[in-house]
């Protein structure tokens, strides 16, 4: 332990709270991060779940982890944290390898018996030492300390223990020097219907933060510098909620009613969890009894009219492929949001992957063309389902988003946007004069885009059937005739390949005139745009490019790529955005960054890949 404690001024720094998966790691991250977000800082968070289910109490494989970075260009949650909380000596066992040397391990040293030591498998009674820990220690008795300030307030002794994680809360406030009264107010609203409970967190919070007052001289506490933010209303938001807002402002901007048809599916349930929630915007949740009921539910809504959405993760995404393909031979707008995580089969469900890419792709029989988007991060994913729906109705196509464990998790700071700055979507009507001359059929189409005119069932004039046959191209009739198909086949396809003219560039990030550009797509953004400006700062020239539209690929592509002697695609699974990169552009030199492990990009482990890359080629 030091013998003087500090004041560090820091741009940004990373607090990872741990416990078993039933002490509240989760909600006081949320709210330690939502506090943040609230008085400007830039956040990033990484909720690390079990993957057991209930392990038993105080075991390894129970240790439920919230790590978040706040302050100033955030873009990941950190590599390793400066302040660790560890509920148990589990906790303190899993975690203490993501501490920086010389930060602060605050420990509930009630929790730390010769029983709780045995069930972490310590072969001491000395844990400090038998870990070799080089940290500020802070042993607080959180468990006794909790039960002093809830004394007099008549709660059962079950209900005193799940306020410790509050006491922890109030004590990283103190560390901090984070306002106790957002903290209050989220506990107001999360316990409005229990006052007994928001009385006693209450007390508790303030009880955290006032020892943390006591013992000030103990450790070093922290200042988090901050840049002045755009004017406007913030909040913490996690993926999944953002994926939900934007299909709600794609809704509004449409004209056209919003309707889930959704199976639950971790990690994918959020969505369908809070646009429940809506229906005072008119959405229609619908938890359907399987995969393949969730997304032929949602294509009926789409014939009928309606901005149709099925979520789902990877093994739903298996489910719903035949229900994809007939939307699109139907040419029907429909969002399908794959909420990625570790495969194969049931695999890792908490944990994250990018290794849908394949499927999404290509995972449906015949020559079956969707477009393809992921989102960059927890916020962009209210862009790119705003965007998913944009291009679901205005081509008439089934769009896939792959969002992902990490970023649908995962929450970042972000600015409610008002509705002017984001564009009306147009729908893809039937035209007014063909309406009038009833000489409309199913399957005519702008020849310009390739796109299908949308008739909504009711309109006078437009009564007709669609289905999963292969249509003949003019008359919209049942056709088997081999040029025909052929035909559609290619219209189909090249339909998608049209989009390219109606999504904005692939930008490039950085030196123009490096020889080597670090690439990746998705939810890697953060890691990777970190890595590359790091090792810039270092010396090293490399330019950097995150692909949000992968179907179609950005027209201008090809163009930026090429530039690069040296093409080095980062990705969470074994080289599939490589494999499709590189069929598409042939003339490239692609190299490969992989990991899969469940777990995100280090930046420190794509800095040293790229570097080894870099070695090889001289660069």
């Amino acid at each position: 332990m030091l013998e003087e404690a500090k004041v560090i001024a820091a741009d940004k720094v990373v607090v990872r709270f741990s416990g078993d998966s039933g002490d509240g790691m989760q909600l006081v991250g949320n709210i330690f991060t939502n506090v943040s977000a609230g008085i400007g800082n830039q956040v990033s968070t990484f909720p690390d779940y079990p993957a057991e289910i209930r392990a038993p109490q105080g075991s390894l494989g129970g240790v439920s982890g919230f790590q978040v970075s706040v302050g100033t260009n955030v873009h990941t949650p950190g590599d390793s944290c400066d302040v660790l909380v560890a509920m148990n000596p589990a906790a303190l066992k899993q975690n203490v390898k993501y501490v920086k040397p010389g930060g602060v391990i605050i420990v509930d040293i009630d929790s730390f018996k010769e029983s709780d030591l045995k069930k972490a498998q310590f072969q001491t009674l000395d844990p400090i030492k038998e870990l070799n820990i080089n940290c500020q220690v802070l042993e607080v008795p959180v468990t006794a300390l909790t039960k002093a300030a809830l004394a007099d307030s008549g709660l059962d002794n079950k209900s005193v223990l799940k306020c410790r994680n509050i006491f922890c809360l109030g004590l990283v406030c103190w560390l901090f020097d984070r306002p106790l009264e957002s903290a209050i107010a989220f506990l107001r609203r999360k316990f409005a219907k229990k006052p007994a409970i928001f009385e006693a967190n209450s007390l508790v919070i303030n009880a955290g933060y006032n020892y943390g007052n006591n013992i000030h001289a103990s450790v070093s506490t922290y200042r988090i510098e901050s840049e002045p933010a755009k004017p406007g209303v913030y909040t913490d938001i996690n993926g999944n909620t953002a994926t939900a807002w934007g299909l709600i402002m794609a809704s509004e901007k449409s004209g056209r009613p919003l309707f889930l048809g959704s199976y639950p599916i971790t990690p994918a349930t959020d969505i369908l969890h809070e646009l429940a929630k809506r229906k005072d915007l008119g959405v229609k949740a619908v938890q359907m009894e399987d995969e393949i009921a969730g997304v032929c539910s949602a294509i009926g809504a789409s014939y009928a009219g309606n901005l149709a959405v099925t979520s789902t993760s990877g093994p739903g995404l298996a489910l719903k492929s035949e229900g994809i393909g007939l939307a699109v031979m139907a040419e029907l707008p429909l969002v399908v949001i794959d909420v990625q995580r570790g495969g194969p089969s049931t695999g890792l469900p908490t944990k994250t992957e990018q290794t849908d890419l394949m499927q999404a792709l290509y995972g449906r029989n015949g020559e079956s063309p969707v477009c393809v988007v992921a989102p960059a991060s927890p916020t962009d994913c209210f862009t790119m389902a705003f965007e998913a729906s944009r291009i679901a109705i205005e081509h008439m196509t089934p769009v896939i988003l792959l969002s992902d464990a990490f970023i649908g998790n995962g929450s970042s700071a972000w600015r409610i946007p008002d509705a002017d700055e984001y564009p009306e979507i147009k729908p893809h009507y039937v035209p007014a004069e063909k309406q009038s001359e009833q000489a409309w059929r199913p399957y005519d189409r702008d020849e310009e885009t390739k796109v299908r005119y949308w008739a909504i069932p009711g309109t006078e004039g437009l009564a007709h059937r669609i289905g999963g046959l292969e249509k003949d191209y003019t008359t919209g009739a049942i056709s088997t005739d081999p040029v025909n198909h052929e035909k559609m086949v290619y219209t189909r396809r090249e339909k998608i390949a049209r989009i390219a003219d109606d999504i904005p560039q692939l930008e490039l990030i950085g030196p123009a005139d490096a020889d080597t550009i670090l690439v990746g797509w998705g939810g890697t953004y953060g890691h990777l745009r970190t890595a590359a400006h790091e090792l810039c700062n270092e010396g090293h020239k490399v330019a950097f490019a995150q692909f949000r539209y992968i179907n179609p690929l950005p027209a201008n592509t090809a163009q930026v790529l090429s530039g690069f002697k040296n093409v080095i695609v980062a990705e969470l699974n074994t080289g599939m955005f490589a494999d499709y990169l590189q069929s598409k552009l042939p003339e490239l030199h692609i190299e490969r960054i992989n990991k899969v492990q469940g777990q995100p990009f280090l930046v420190s482990e794509v800095k040293e890949a790229v570097k080894n890359i870099m070695d090889r080629h001289n660069c």
